[in-house]
């Protein structure tokens, strides 16, 4: 029971920042401005709620400028509050667009920048990504799943191809993200939240996107594997 109160909890949070986000939306005022303190505070009060320690290596990595294209593992709802609190800047995802599709929560991921793709359609998922680009060239980081989904298992899913195709359009480099402990908390298909979880997002070297898309894949995808590890 304790479980299910924490993500009624959560889903309370994130109701909360969704719903003036849309307003604003609707009348023209909102900002990415706006939009990053509402997320900052959103991941961080998630986190605080389950008593989940935080933990992120690899900063250094970061910089202060650049936008990057990150990538990770994928296996927990959780893994967003967690990456939003270890990444200092602007950061969005791409989401699958069944999310955009719930009332007011919905309306808040597309009016504060958050990318919608069509996984059941490579066509109009190929032409989100692209996209996306606007998004960068604000200066907003994107993050990307690129196993497409939660893990169930926690092992490490086929990676798919979207991500790596708008990265190397782009030329921007990808950082790879290791996220460990998340899956304790909440696991794919799962309803009950667990409290008290130690979560380590690890950041490695920026990663040049320039050369053969697979061998980019190949390194990427041992690249995760090993922050993960490392966490």
């Amino acid at each position: 029971m304790r479980g299910k109160m924490l993500a009624l909890r959560a889903m309370y949070e994130t109701l909360a920042i969704s719903a003036p986000t849309v307003l604003e939306a609707l009348v023209g005022r909102v900002t990415l401005e706006k939009c990053d303190v509402r997320l900052a505070r959103w991941s961080k009060r998630l986190l605080a709620q389950i008593e989940s320690e935080l933990v992120v290596t690899g900063s250094e990595h970061i910089g202060t400028k650049e936008s990057f294209i990150l990538m990770s593992n994928h296996q927990s709802h959780y893994d967003i509050p967690a990456l939003m609190q270890a990444f200092p800047r602007s950061l969005r995802m791409v989401a699958k667009t069944e999310l955009f599709k719930v009332p007011i929560w919905g309306g808040a991921l597309r009016a504060s920048g958050f990318i919608e793709v069509d996984r059941k359609n490579r066509v109009r998922a190929i032409a989100s990504l692209r996209r996306a680009k606007e998004s960068l060239d604000r200066g907003i980081s994107i993050w990307i799943a690129p196993e497409g989904t939660r893990s169930r298992t926690g092992e490490l899913l086929p990676f798919k191809k979207g991500g790596f195709v708008l990265a190397q359009e782009t030329g921007l480099r990808i950082l790879p993200v290791g996220i460990a402990g998340t899956r304790a908390i909440l696991p794919a298909k799962a309803a009950d939240v667990q409290r008290g979880v130690r979560v380590t997002v690890s950041f490695g070297a920026p990663i040049s996107v320039e050369g053969d898309r697979d061998a980019l894949i190949t390194r990427v995808r041992d690249e995760i594997l090993r922050l993960r590890g490392a966490g």
